[in-house]
């Protein structure tokens, strides 16, 4: 069975967890005792990535680092519709990577900002708070966009992709950041969509979304 080592507040983390909840994977979570602990900066947790980070992912004899290395991995193992990664499609492809790095930039400002206000860590809050708005603005447009187009995701196919799990979390959670997402209406409804996903599964501060007329949203996956 496959090993996730894991801390349930990590988002990063919970990434990897929604995409197997989607997937249908069946996995073992390994907690790591990220904060106060800091037990993967352990030497015990360098011989399992030296890097001191998780999530690490073990999936009998093969280990994988790195958040969105991981999705592309499970996705193009587990998923044989071949649509959350999709390698048939080259134009989908590129731009599944293309928003791929973008979540890299939402997670170092968005939740850069909720690790400097929950855990204490040492970064500029008011650039991180800056940094994430502009990058709200501009997924924003781009959402709206798509939806005049009949479209629901941030890559220009009629499904999610990876690049929708891993912009998600940093999205949701950047409240607790400072970040508010009022000014952000396609931004939120696209988070509605994310959550009403077959196989979603929720994290502290994540939930899915309830019975209401919010579910009256005409791009919703099926």
């Amino acid at each position: 069975m496959i090993r996730l080592y894991d801390w349930e507040l990590s988002v990063n983390c919970y990434k990897q967890r929604l995409m197997m909840g989607i997937l249908g994977v069946d996995y073992e979570s390994v907690p790591v005792d990220f904060y106060p602990g800091r037990e993967h900066k352990s030497p015990e947790f360098a011989e399992i990535n030296p890097l001191g980070h998780i999530p690490v992912l073990v999936d009998g004899d093969y280990s994988l680092r790195d958040a969105h290395a991981i999705l592309v991995y499970l996705a193009a193992k587990y998923d044989p519709s071949r649509r959350w990664y999709p390698v048939d499609e080259p134009e989908l492809l590129g731009e599944t990577a293309q928003w791929m790095l973008f979540a890299e930039a939402t997670t170092n400002t968005a939740s850069a900002a909720r690790l400097h206000v929950n855990l204490g860590y040492d970064f500029d809050i008011e650039e991180c708070r800056a940094g994430a708005h502009r990058l709200f603005r501009v997924l924003d447009e781009h959402l709206w966009f798509r939806e005049r187009d009949g479209l629901g995701w941030v890559a220009g196919a009629e499904h999610p992709t990876i690049a929708d799990i891993a912009i998600f979390p940093d999205v949701m959670l950047s409240e607790e950041g400072g970040i508010s997402r009022l000014d952000y209406p396609a931004l939120r409804r696209w988070t509605d969509r994310v959550r009403r996903i077959p196989g979603f599964v929720v994290m502290p501060g994540i939930f899915p979304v309830g019975d209401g007329p919010e579910r009256a949203d005409p791009l919703s996956i099926a």
